[in-house]
This record gives C-alpha cells, structure tokens and sequence, in this order.
C-alpha cells in the first residue's frame, strides 16, 4: 500500500503514479507543472524544459486542483503539502521553495526528519540530521 499526498487547503489528491502533480509560477510570472518524485531521497522532478528558474530564485507552488498558494505559514521559504500513510495517519510534509536549495521536512506529531542537501538552512523545526524517505 502506498502513502497517498492531498492539498492541506482542498484535501484534493496530488499523487499520480510516482508523482506528485505541483502547479508552479517562477519570478517571471511563468507557469507550469512539475512533477515531483514520490519514492526517492532528495529531490527528483520534471518539468517542462523552457520553465527555467534561476539559482536562489523563490519558486510559488500552487495545488493544481483548487489553486490555493501551498506557502508554509511558518517559513516563507518553504511549501507544505499532506502525506496520509498506509495506516492513514497524517504527516505535514515540508519542502524548500527556493530553487537549488534542497531541504524536505516531514512532520509527524512532534517528531522532524530533515533531509536533503540545505535542510540545515530551516532550523526553526529544530530538526535532526536524519536521511527521511519523505513519500
């Protein structure tokens, strides 16, 4: 059984195949989809190959279904999305926005696994250094 991934605001599933389906916009107002990578460590995408970002560049993540901004109240720089477990027990996944800046933070309870290469650039999380397979 596999972890399913929903929207915080619509509750819509994100999830296809091994995919999460993310609507983004870069600096320059342009638009598309990516496709993020559900099974592996760190951060694996695809993406249309003329929606280019800039190294540092804040990337605006949108669910795709209800259109709502998936910004983190806590941290400007972060996104945050809803994993549901096979025991469907759900975990706050965190995730940073700024392109080139890798960092994935699942919650669950009081309990935050960092991962990923500047996962120590967010440490309001008090996070631990542990490498979290994070969908």
């Amino acid at each position: 059984m596999e972890n399913h991934c929903i929207c915080p605001h619509c509750r819509g599933h994100l999830r296809v195949g091994e995919y999460i389906v993310l609507k983004i916009r870069n600096s320059r107002r342009e638009k598309g989809l990516l496709l993020l990578h559900c099974e592996s460590e760190g951060y694996t995408s695809m993406k249309h190959p003329n929606l280019n970002f800039r190294e540092g560049e804040r990337i605006d993540y949108f669910c795709p279904l209800c259109m709502q901004s998936l910004d983190a109240a806590e941290d400007e720089n972060l996104v945050r999305v809803i994993m549901i477990d096979p025991q469907h027990t759900e975990h706050e996944i965190y995730f940073s926005r700024i392109a080139g800046k890798q960092g994935t933070y699942p919650l669950s309870g009081e309990e935050v696994n960092a991962t990923a290469e500047h996962s120590s650039r967010y440490t309001h999380f008090n996070m631990s250094d542990e490498l979290f397979q994070y969908l």
